[in-house]
C-alpha cells in the first residue's frame, strides 16, 4: 500500500506534466525521467514547507515550469557533463582534487586575465577554483561582494556573464571545476526586488521581512546573536522611505529574504539554475544556517533551513546534475555536520579543523585538535570536507566547548587566550593578527590576518631573525601538509603559496577601514610569484613545498576516498593520523624536536614496515627501529617500503 506522499506526488505530477512538457522542446526524455525519480522527494519537501498555503499548487507548477524552461536552454556540453557526473557521482573525492580560491580583481584584474593564469593554476595542481563574489553589487556597501544587486550581471569592472561562461568552459577543458558563491540568505538593498519593495510594491515587500514597528523585531532580538556588532549592531534596520524595519542579519544594506514565501523559493531557484547553465560546477551556499526564521529561536539551523536546501538539491538533480552544493556554516561543529549529506550538501567547509590547527600552533599542544577530529572528522562515505587554513573570512574559534571540557579546558577562557595570542598581545606571541568584531557584551572576537602573518613570518622579517623566519616557514608548510593529506578537498587561499603578508592599506580606504578582513585580502604580488621556483627565497620555499605535497597527494589514491583515522601519538606536541590503513602522517607542532616511540604508533601500520619505510615527502627510505625523531615543526608521510 502506497503512503500518502507517494500517491499524491504521483497524482500531482501526472496532472502537471501536460502543462510542463511544452516548455521542454524536443529534448525532454531525460528531464522527465529525472523528474519522475526526484519529484516524490521534492513534493514532500515543498508540501512540508508550503502545503498549508491556499496557493501551494500554483507555486508548485511555477517551480516545475521554471525547471523545465531552464533545462531546455541548458547547453549541450553541460548536459554531457551531467551524464558523466551521474556515472561517477563521487568524482569530488578523487586524490586529484586540489582547490584554490581568489578574488578576481586582486588576483588578476578581470575574468579574461584569470583565464590567462590557467598555467599557474595547473602548476599548483588545482582542479577546483573558487572565484569570490563577482556579481553586481553596490559601489561601497558591498560586504566584499556578498551584497548582491543582480545575480545575472557580473561586476562590469571584472567582465561580463558571457566571459564568465567562457572562463568556465576554458577551466573544464583544463580539468578545473569552477566554484562560485550563491548568496541566498539576503540581497543588497539595491537589488531590483528591494527597490520595488521600497516603492511600495506589496508583492516584493513580501520577498523580505518588513515590520511596521519594533514590537516583533524586539521580540526576535531577544534570542538572536549579533554577527557584526562593530559594523552593524542589531538585526533590524529602519527604512524611512517606507517607514518599516527590515531584517538585516549581517549588514544594514543586506536584506534577509523571506523563504516562508514560495515566490522567493522559486525566484532564487531560477537564479541558481541560471548560474548552473553558465558552467558553474559547485555553488558555495553562503550563510546556510540563517535562511529560516522562527520567533523564540536563534533563527539558526532550523529544520526548515535544511528542507529548503534539500528541495534545491532535488531540483538540481533534475535540471543540472553536474552541479554540487558546498555548505558554509560557521556554527557549532554538530550543526556544521548536519548540512553534510548527499541530499543536501555533499561537501562542506571544515571550520573546526581550520580553527584548531591555529589553536595547536599557538599552544604547541595537539590534544584538543586530536580529540575533536577523532569525534567529528568522519563523514558519510559519499561526502567530503573542504579543508583550509585561511580564506577570505575571519577566524572564529568554532571548537566545541564540550570537547575542550573533556581535556580540562574552559572554552571561554581559551578563546580569550587565542584572541590575545593572535593579536600579538600575549608574551612570546609570534602572530600579527588583527581583531575583528569585538563584542564588549560577550567578549567574543574573531581574528583577521594572512596565514604568513599569523604564522609569524611578518614579525620575523621585521626583526630580521633567521631562526624565527625559519620557524615561520616551517609552520606554514606544516599547516599545509595537514590540509593536503588529511582527506577531503584541500583548499589554498591563493597568495598563501607565496607567503603573502598582511596588507594594511585597507585602513586608508573609507569603504574598507572598518572591516579588518581586508588585511588578508591583499592584491596578489606577481613580482614575488616570479621567485616561486627559487627555494632560497621565502616565496620559493613555500610554493615549491606546497607544490610537492600536492604532487604526492595526486599520485597516491589513498588520499582520495580512503578513511582518515586520528591516533594518539603519546606526545602532546605531535599530531598523527592514518590514511587508508596505509599511510601514517606525523606532524610536530612544537619548535623543539620531538621523539615518538614505536609502541605509541598503531600496530596495524607498523606491522607493514618489515621491509622499511618510505618517507613520501622526501622520498627517503628509512630503516625503522624503536622511535621516530621529528625536528621542529617537521612532518613526515610514512608508507611501507615495497617488498
Amino acid at each position: 500500500m502506497h503512503d500518502w506522499n507517494t500517491r499524491e506526488s504521483e497524482r500531482t505530477l501526472n496532472r502537471l506534466l501536460p502543462r510542463i512538457i511544452p516548455h521542454l522542446g524536443t529534448d525532454k526524455e531525460v528531464f522527465i525521467q529525472c523528474l519522475r525519480v526526484h519529484f516524490p522527494t521534492l513534493f514532500k519537501l515543498l508540501h512540508g514547507l508550503y502545503g498549508n498555503r491556499y496557493d501551494f499548487h500554483f507555486h508548485l507548477e511555477q517551480t516545475l515550469t521554471l525547471a523545465a524552461q531552464l533545462y531546455a536552454v541548458r547547453p549541450a556540453d553541460l548536459k554531457q557533463l551531467d551524464q558523466a557526473r551521474e556515472k561517477n557521482p563521487l568524482w569530488f573525492k578523487s586524490e586529484r582534487m586540489m582547490g584554490g580560491v581568489l578574488y578576481v580583481d586582486l588576483f588578476a584584474g578581470d575574468l579574461k586575465k584569470v583565464q590567462k593564469r590557467i598555467p599557474y593554476f595547473k602548476e599548483l595542481g588545482i582542479t577546483y577554483l573558487h572565484l569570490m563574489p563577482l556579481f553586481k553589487a553596490p559601489e561601497e556597501d558591498s560586504d566584499g561582494g556578498y551584497a548582491v544587486s543582480d545575480y545575472r550581471t557580473v561586476d562590469p569592472r571584472l567582465g561580463t556573464m558571457k566571459e564568465l561562461a567562457k572562463l568556465a568552459q576554458a577551466f573544464r577543458a583544463n580539468g578545473i571545476s569552477l566554484v562560485l558563491d550563491f548568496v541566498f540568505n539576503h540581497t543588497s538593498d539595491e537589488h531590483l526586488w528591494a527597490q520595488n519593495a521600497l516603492k511600495g510594491d506589496v508583492d516584493f515587500q513580501e520577498y523580505y521581512f518588513l515590520f511596521d514597528d519594533r514590537q516583533l523585531p524586539d521580540a526576535y532580538e531577544r534570542s538572536l546573536r549579533e554577527i557584526f556588532p562593530e559594523q552593524s549592531p542589531g538585526n533590524f534596520t529602519y527604512q524611512p522611505q517606507i517607514q518599516k524595519w527590515a531584517w538585516t542579519t549581517f549588514r544594514k544594506f543586506q536584506w534577509d529574504l523571506n523563504y516562508s514565501n514560495p515566490a522567493v523559493f522559486n525566484a532564487m531557484m531560477e537564479e541558481m539554475l541560471f548560474l548552473a547553465n553558465q558552467g558553474i560546477e559547485i555553488l558555495r551556499l553562503d550563510a546556510v544556517a540563517f535562511i529560516w526564521k522562527r520567533l523564540g529561536t536563534s533563527c539558526e539551523s532550523l529544520p526548515e533551513a535544511h528542507q529548503i536546501i534539500q528541495a534545491y538539491n532535488a531540483l538540481v538533480r533534475i535540471v543540472a546534475p553536474a552541479l554540487l552544493f558546498k555548505s558554509e556554516a560557521i556554527v557549532h561543529p554538530d550543526d556544521v555536520a548536519s548540512y553534510i549529506n548527499q541530499a543536501e550538501s555533499p561537501i562542506s567547509y571544515n571550520p573546526t579543523l581550520m580553527a584548531l590547527l591555529w589553536e595547536a600552533i599557538a599552544t604547541r599542544d595537539v590534544r584538543l585538535l586530536q580529540r575533536s577530529m577523532q569525534k567529528r572528522f568522519r563523514l558519510q562515505a559519499d561526502c567530503a570536507w573542504v579543508n583550509y587554513i585561511r580564506c577570505h573570512d575571519d577566524i572564529g574559534w568554532t571548537f566545541a566547548d564540550e570537547d575542550a571540557a573533556e581535556l580540562g579546558i574552559n572554552g571561554f577562557d581559551h578563546r580569550q587566550f587565542l584572541n590575545t595570542f593572535y593579536t600579538g598581545r600575549f608574551p612570546g606571541s609570534f602572530a600579527k593578527g588583527v581583531p575583528f568584531n569585538y563584542n564588549p557584551a560577550t567578549k567574543d572576537m574573531r581574528i583577521s590576518g594572512s596565514a604568513a602573518s599569523l604564522a609569524g613570518l611578518e614579525q620575523a622579517l621585521e626583526i630580521n631573525n633567521p631562526l624565527y623566519i625559519e620557524h615561520a616557514q616551517r609552520r606554514l608548510l606544516l599547516l599545509h601538509s595537514v590540509i593536503i593529506s588529511a582527506g577531503g578537498i584541500p583548499l589554498l587561499y591563493l597568495g598563501d603559496e607565496i607567503a603573502t603578508l598582511n596588507d594594511y592599506t585597507y585602513e586608508q580606504d573609507p569603504a574598507k577601514r572598518l572591516d579588518s578582513r581586508w588585511a588578508h585580502r591583499a592584491r596578489f604580488d606577481w613580482d614575488k610569484a616570479e621567485q616561486r621556483h627559487d627555494t632560497s627565497t621565502v616565496q620559493g620555499r613555500i610554493f615549491m613545498g606546497i607544490k610537492r605535497l600536492a604532487e604526492i597527494r595526486q599520485q597516491n589514491s589513498s588520499f582520495g576516498s580512503a578513511d582518515t583515522v586520528f591516533v594518539d601519538t603519546g606526545n602532546k606536541h605531535v599530531f598523527g593520523y592514518v590514511i587508508g590503513q596505509r599511510i601514517l602522517i606525523l606532524a610536530n607542532f612544537s619548535e623543539y624536536a620531538q621523539v615518538i616511540d614505536r609502541a605509541n604508533l598503531p600496530t596495524a601500520i607498523t606491522h607493514q614496515w618489515t621491509n622499511g619505510v618510505v618517507e613520501l615527502v622526501g622520498q627517503n627510505l628509512w630503516t625503522f627501529q624503536d622511535s621516530i625523531r621529528l625536528e621542529p615543526y617537521d612532518y613526515v608521510w610514512l608508507s611501507a617500503a615495497p617488498g
